[in-house]
């Protein structure tokens, strides 16, 4: 088969989404497929058009991920003529993809990673134009007529069929990770004895309005004066600048700039030693669709706060505590319970890499 993606972001840059893609694509040439991809050009010091690991990437060079949006289909036309399916993913990509594949009436995936609904309404950093505008794109694009959408998790499955999807063209498909890759970094990480340091948890993750930040640094306010012997570690990217920039402001309001400790851009072996030197790494979130950041924590075996939120109630495992309620107070309860080891325990739940790109295939051929 020869497989067009139309992908948002795609190596080099770096997330669990990327990764999952990047380990797709790549297993799809080694079974004697072609693999072409259009994505968008991040990283400038990474060519416009190469052939990696035998995929054929197509990188176009618009600023930010609107103008991908609204202006790649002719570029994606120009590559979907070769193209058996098309696969595509929420939010930025799905539209130019499925325009492209309606006009050359060929087959089109889409893995959805969350929906958000109404949440849209009730999420934090965002004024109601900018709401009003990502819930209305969200409903238009469910309200495509895709030839599957994949869920990444049963409650991204419950969160479209609400959405009004027919259950005949969901398909569930956890987001895997490489437990191999984690297993050995954390057998080689230089460990820090946590005994003798602060009692430090970490955040982790990217800039969004669903991650649950002024949850986090509400609590992070009420808990540095319940125990001044602890730390909050942020590790973000500095991207979108204005949120960021939003986040510094709030970090400085609260008086805890002394107390957070912000880093940026590790690769993955540095962000895993990271985690494997902290306490516990927090999950606040609104929302989940997967969590790989939940995923690799708990294989790193290190422990969670969650906020159980939807996929969350399904990925957490191990050693665990579970906010009793969505609100700082409840965070800083959690926080208190991890600090003297009141842990939950449980069996460690594994989403396997693997599994998740064989699944893959197997909906590519069902489609043949």
């Amino acid at each position: 088969m020869t497989i067009l993606f139309v992908l948002e972001n795609h190596y080099p840059y770096i997330g669990g989404v990327e990764t999952l893609f990047k380990t797709l694509t790549e297993a799809l040439v080694e079974k004697g497929n072609r693999v072409i991809v259009v994505t968008s050009h991040t990283d400038k010091s990474s060519p416009q058009s190469e052939i990696l690991n035998g995929v054929e990437i197509n990188r176009l060079p618009f600023p930010n991920r609107y103008f991908f949006t609204f202006f790649s289909v002719p570029a994606i036309l120009k590559h979907i003529k070769e193209c058996d399916v098309v696969h595509t993913t929420s939010y930025n990509a799905g539209l130019p993809a499925f325009i492209a594949s309606l006009i050359s009436r060929k087959k089109i995936i889409i893995t959805f990673h969350e929906y958000w609904g109404k949440l849209w309404f009730k999420l934090p950093y965002m004024n109601i134009i900018a709401r009003s505008l990502f819930f209305s794109f969200e409903q238009m694009l469910v309200r495509l007529p895709f030839t599957k959408f994949i869920a990444v998790s049963k409650s991204t499955k419950e969160s479209l069929l609400q959405a009004g999807i027919k259950k005949d063209k969901i398909i569930v498909n956890y987001n895997g990770v490489d437990y191999d890759q984690i297993e050995a970094s954390a057998k080689n990480a230089p460990m820090t004895d946590l005994e003798n340091q602060p009692f430090t948890y970490t955040f982790c993750g990217r800039l969004g309005m669903s991650k649950g930040i002024d949850i986090l640094l509400e609590a992070a306010s009420a808990f540095k004066e319940k125990q001044s012997n602890s730390k909050l570690k942020m590790i973000i990217p500095k991207i979108p600048v204005a949120f960021y920039e939003k986040i510094l402001r709030e970090i400085k309001d609260r008086n805890l700039e002394q107390y957070i400790v912000l880093k940026h851009e590790l690769d993955k072996q540095e962000l895993q030693k990271e985690l494997l030197n902290s306490h516990c790494v927090v999950v606040p979130s609104y929302t989940e669709g997967f969590c790989f950041v939940a995923v690799e924590t708990i294989a790193l075996g290190v422990p969670i706060i969650s906020s159980d939120k939807k996929a969350l109630r399904e990925v957490v495992s191990g050693k665990f505590i579970k906010m009793k309620s969505f609100d700082s107070n409840a965070l800083v309860d959690a926080l208190e319970d991890a600090y003297h080891g009141k842990w939950n325990q449980s069996k460690v739940n594994k989403f396997h890499l693997d599994d998740s790109v064989d699944r893959y295939i197997e909906v590519y051929e069902m489609l043949q």
